[in-house]
């Protein structure tokens, strides 16, 4: 019936084809933030240290789950990082399962990690490998409150332009980790000689600390398209900076650096609000004390401010050296990898249960009948878990994700060897499975690598850095 219909569809589809194509490779690139007010209610015990955790009796500041959303057309990717402890992988799962549900965006494409602030109420379950039946009402209200923080920023996309870049701030990371003179008596919980001692204190036997530290900041940042700034995301290998009142809910010095940052900026008051974020990075074996030096008393959140304000002026500082991208291209990959739950070796079994033996035999060793039940917790466990690693790419800047307290060795093989510069490892992603301290760290001791602390196979790190160079390769 129509003879050149299909020479006209054809020369239709040529002079439409480029036009639709150009259209598509111009697409913007898009940025959304948003927060999600994630604070516990009082009376619940703050984790963080041993013994029974304290209740919490005041709200010195809030916590919120600090949401980026980014988009280049083609991939939306969020991260999302939370003012809490850490968070077992499946309140993760279930908040990636609702985002998804609302809004289509793979739960694949989706980070989520806690701050590791000590100074919150737990959302972790007692064992990670055997997780609960049923959700705390606290986990339910979190996997919630992080799906609304996601929607939200998705509902904020916009127009922007993203850079990033880098900040040296050697003067408030320090290995907690030391070695101590030879001849110095150190045991573990089960009386095994050990070499370091975690937090040692101003005794004269000190060596030398076992690790370098990772002073650097790595950061994003997000404006609009006429120079309002709309989020930053920053990354310093810190584990927490500490000095809470008593009994007090606080996001520590990582919500401090949001607000300072915000404020040398100018952003404040903006619509829709400016987001800034500082996500934990390699600190396993870090801290804020230098055991080299005396140590001066500080009042209640004083350190914390300190802390806070030399990150953001060192950020700041960075800003009128940035370049601006308005279109960068996206990656993500995500993998799931089988690791080895560690196991008491046969001597270790026996110290623990004889110690569980006699309740009233008084500890000889350190944490001695904490760690015995910690061994048991361990021998009862599967034998294997599945967790998951990220790799991102924005532009030139590479991003990888782990669900432990990351060494800053492994921090530092990473960024040495990514083919992305920089490059950041946030740490307490997408679960929290313990201490991931490096083979060489193993064979010295000390608390980030006893049985329980230390909870997968000696070899955990090692194979995790693998697996993120292979993934990192993917997104070249």
């Amino acid at each position: 019936m129509y003879p050149n219909a299909f020479l006209f569809l054809t020369a239709l589809s040529l002079l439409i084809a480029p036009g639709a194509t150009q259209s598509a490779e111009k697409k913007p690139f898009r940025a959304g933030v948003a927060t999600s007010n994630i604070t516990p209610w009082l009376g619940g015990g703050l984790v963080g240290n041993f013994g029974t955790p304290p209740p919490a009796k005041y709200v010195h500041d809030e916590l919120h789950a600090r949401c980026f959303v980014l988009d280049d057309g083609a991939m939306q990717i969020a991260i999302v990082v939370c003012d809490t402890i850490s968070i077992s992988r499946e309140v993760l799962d279930e908040a990636k399962r609702q985002i998804t549900v609302a809004t289509g965006l793979p739960a694949e494409h989706i980070l989520v990690s806690g701050t590791h602030t000590h100074s919150s109420v737990s959302a972790r379950w007692s064992n990670p490998f055997r997780p609960g039946k049923e959700f705390s009402e606290y986990q339910s209200f979190l996997a919630h409150r992080i799906a609304d923080g996601v929607r939200c920023a998705l509902y904020n996309l916009r127009p922007a332009k993203i850079a990033w870049g880098t900040a040296d701030l050697p003067g408030q990371v320090f290995c907690r980790r030391w070695l101590l003179q030879p001849g110095a008596k150190l045991f573990n919980p089960f009386g095994e000689p050990e070499q370091v001692k975690m937090n040692p204190g101003r005794r004269p036997d000190l060596l030398k600390p076992s690790s370098p530290v990772d002073p650097q900041i790595v950061f994003f940042a997000l404006q609009t398209l006429d120079g309002q700034p709309m989020g930053l995301l920053a990354n310093y290998s810190l584990h927490y900076v500490g000095g809470t009142g008593p009994n007090h809910i606080s996001a520590d010095y990582f919500a401090m650096f949001a607000d300072r940052i915000q404020e040398l900026l100018g952003a404040d008051r903006l619509d829709p609000p400016f987001v800034a974020a500082m996500s934990n990075g390699t600190s396993g074996n870090v801290n804020n004390i230098n055991y080299a030096a005396p140590r001066e008393p500080r009042k209640p959140y004083e350190r914390m401010r300190q802390v806070a304000d030399e990150c953001a002026q060192a950020v700041r500082e960075q800003y009128p050296s940035l370049v601006w991208h308005e279109r960068v291209p996206l990656g993500m990959r995500q993998r799931e990898l089988t690791l080895g739950v560690r196991k008491p070796t046969p001597a270790q079994l026996a110290h623990a249960r004889m110690v569980l033996a006699d309740p009233q035999r008084p500890d000889q060793f350190p944490h001695e009948r904490n760690y015995a039940h910690k061994a048991i917790r361990q021998l009862e466990s599967p034998d294997t878990v599945q967790v998951i690693l990220q790799t991102l790419r924005i532009g030139g800047l590479g991003i990888t994700a782990i669900p432990f307290e990351v060494f800053t060795d492994t921090g530092l093989e990473l960024k040495a060897r990514s083919p992305f510069k920089p490059t950041f490892t946030i740490e307490l992603a997408n679960g929290g499975y313990g201490y991931l301290p490096t083979p060489e760290q193993h064979e010295l001791g000390g608390y980030e690598t006893w049985l329980g602390s230390n909870k997968v196979e000696t070899q955990a790190s090692v194979k995790i850095v693998n697996a993120l160079l292979e993934m990192f390769a993917e997104l070249e």
